[in-house]
């Protein structure tokens, strides 16, 4: 359990970080989305976020901060797996994982998701931002990792015998 919060631990650090570069990562999306005249729908998956960083990025600012998404949402994946691996959970702690692994999909559609307080990442975007393009992609790191915290505390209730760590 020590790994997993240790693993939790630095991926909120560099959350942290990203959160500083707010909107750097909007105005990326922006630029990218330009390019890729694709202006009307929104930005909703993270395949989404991938193709544009693969075929429209044309700076190292841009790229960075894309990538840098890119790579907190891949350590939240394998956090998950390798919470999925380590522990064979009961209902409560499947289901947060499940609502994790979906959330993370590079398919799913994120458009309608906003985190909530005390997550103010939506507050930052303008109304039209955070309403139409950008609200899912902000509101997905801090909802999973909220997620995640939420597995720990479960896991960490459950009776000794339950757990294999």
């Amino acid at each position: 359990m020590n790994e997993i919060k240790e693993t939790l631990r630095n991926i909120e650090q560099n959350y942290r970080l990203f959160q500083q570069q707010q909107f750097t990562f909007i105005t990326a999306l922006q630029r990218t989305r330009e390019n890729a005249h694709d202006m009307i729908r929104p930005v909703a998956t993270i395949r989404q976020v991938q193709s544009y960083m693969d075929h429209h990025c044309n700076n190292s600012t841009d790229r960075r901060i894309l990538s840098m998404f890119l790579s907190i949402c891949n350590d939240l994946s394998k956090l998950c797996q390798n919470l999925e691996t380590l522990h064979p959970g009961n209902s409560v702690t499947n289901d947060i994982l499940e609502r994790c692994k979906l959330l993370l999909s590079h398919s799913n559609d994120l458009s309608a998701i906003r985190a909530k307080y005390p997550h103010d990442v939506v507050n930052h975007l303008s109304c039209n931002e955070a309403k139409n393009h950008y609200g899912g992609v902000v509101s997905l790191i801090p909802i999973v990792l909220d997620c995640v915290k939420e597995w720990v505390a479960h896991t960490e209730k459950l009776p000794r015998h339950m757990t294999t760590f």
